[in-house]
């Protein structure tokens, strides 16, 4: 047996039924002497005002060799046309229908500052049109965009950006169309919302005008536009264990040299060629995704003292190992030989015999410059200078691009 609450479930959706089917009866007869033309305020003479929101669901692919990002939004326009306000309808009609939104009036916007754009299909059309019995209209869709983003890379990998949604009226001027925020959240981003390399600060919502001309001469109108700006901060965590802490281990590296044999010719050379050579191909591997912008970067500051310090332990080698190879030179201002007395060893025996005779012997010798000792000395004033620069560039530096 059907129980009684089944019977009355029954016939409430039935009801339910029958009463969208009569608002959407009621719908389709005004439609039938709508014009989609004209605006919902044209006969008042007055602009009709569109409150605008974005709901984000997805921000990322920031990527700055190009210059632009790719967002996921729901974006949501609402305005008041008097000329669908039905008292009579039960409640708020509801309807994906791509056909209906061809014909009812909606603002003719575009996203100024996007670079492509894609229309959400799977699995149905990404529209939503919800009529309100006072005449408000709900016109919301979603859409996958990228937009450009001019980025000043001067502090690259330690940067912060500024990224802007431009959204502007294309064919009506402020005397028959104004755009402007919503009032609560005009912007909001999803919850779980993480970018992989930024963290967002903060958003900023304002109002702008656009003024287009054709050929300086002919002045087609002043639009209304909305923009909304993403205060966007790197993080730097990844930068360091990829950039940052292999190209110091490479510079470390280079400095073992200072620690090996000056006749360890062959282990030299290959440690300091090695590091040179894996410091210049991680340099090209960083600038390879970056693009080539005419100021000098952060990295290039870093990358550049690496190098340079790599190269300068290799040039340390050739220099101690040119004056350990070098013969030795006689002093200047000590060119004449001098002449030094010692006992003979006969004279030793004979004086320990006690013959109290004291016999000399005439040594010529000549004071030289020992090359070997002074190669040996600037290696080991290599093991204290190098470290202690690069300290000194390393705390210059942070504190630079850092603050």
């Amino acid at each position: 047996m059907i129980s009684i609450s089944a019977v009355y479930k029954f016939q409430e959706m039935r009801s339910a039924n029958s009463s969208k089917l009569h608002d959407l009866d009621m719908l389709d007869e005004v439609l039938k002497y709508y014009d989609r033309r004209a605006l919902p305020t044209g006969s008042e003479g007055t602009p009709t005002v569109v409150s605008c929101g974005i709901f984000i669901r997805s921000f990322g692919s920031i990527n700055p060799s190009t210059m632009d990002y790719e967002v996921d939004l729901y974006l949501r326009q609402t305005w008041y046309d008097h000329r669908l306000r039905q008292p009579n309808l039960v409640k708020p009609l509801d309807l994906n229908d791509p056909k209906l939104v061809q014909r009812i009036w909606k603002p003719e916007v575009f996203f100024a500052n996007a670079k492509h754009a894609e229309f959400q299909y799977v699995t149905v059309p990404n529209v939503l049109v919800r009529i309100d019995p006072s005449g408000q209209i709900l016109y919301m869709l979603r859409l996958k965009l990228r937009f450009s983003c001019m980025m000043d890379l001067y502090r690259y990998p330690m940067d912060s950006q500024v990224c802007t949604i431009e959204l502007e009226s294309f064919s009506k001027t402020t005397d028959e169309l104004n755009l402007k925020w919503t009032d609560n959240q005009p912007v909001m981003l999803y919850d779980n919302l993480k970018l992989p390399q930024f963290e967002i600060e903060r958003v900023n919502t304002s109002l702008c005008r656009e003024k287009f001309h054709i050929v300086n001469v002919f002045f087609l109108g002043e639009y209304s536009c909305l923009r909304a700006e993403f205060y966007l901060r790197r993080s730097v965590g990844y930068h360091l264990v990829q950039s940052y802490l292999p190209t110091i281990l490479i510079v470390v590296i280079s400095w073992v040299s200072f620690w090996l044999d000056v006749n360890a010719i062959p282990a030299r050379i290959t440690l300091g060629v090695t590091t040179l050579l894996t410091i210049s191909s991680k340099g090209a591997g960083i600038q390879s995704n970056l693009p080539p912008v005419s100021y000098v970067k952060a990295m290039d500051v870093w990358m550049g003292a690496c190098t340079t310090f790599v190269f300068a332990a290799l040039l340390e080698f050739t220099l101690v190992n040119y004056m350990w190879r070098k013969r030795p030179e006689t002093l200047p201002g000590r060119s004449m030989p001098t002449i030094i007395t010692v006992k003979s060893s006969k004279a030793v025996m004979d004086s320990d015999k006690g013959d109290g005779s004291n016999v000399t012997t005439p040594v010529q010798t000549t004071a030289r410059f020992d090359t070997k000792l002074h190669a040996k000395r600037i290696d080991k004033m290599s093991r204290v200078v190098f470290p202690a620069l690069f300290l000194g560039f390393n705390i210059a530096y942070w504190l630079y691009f850092m603050y």
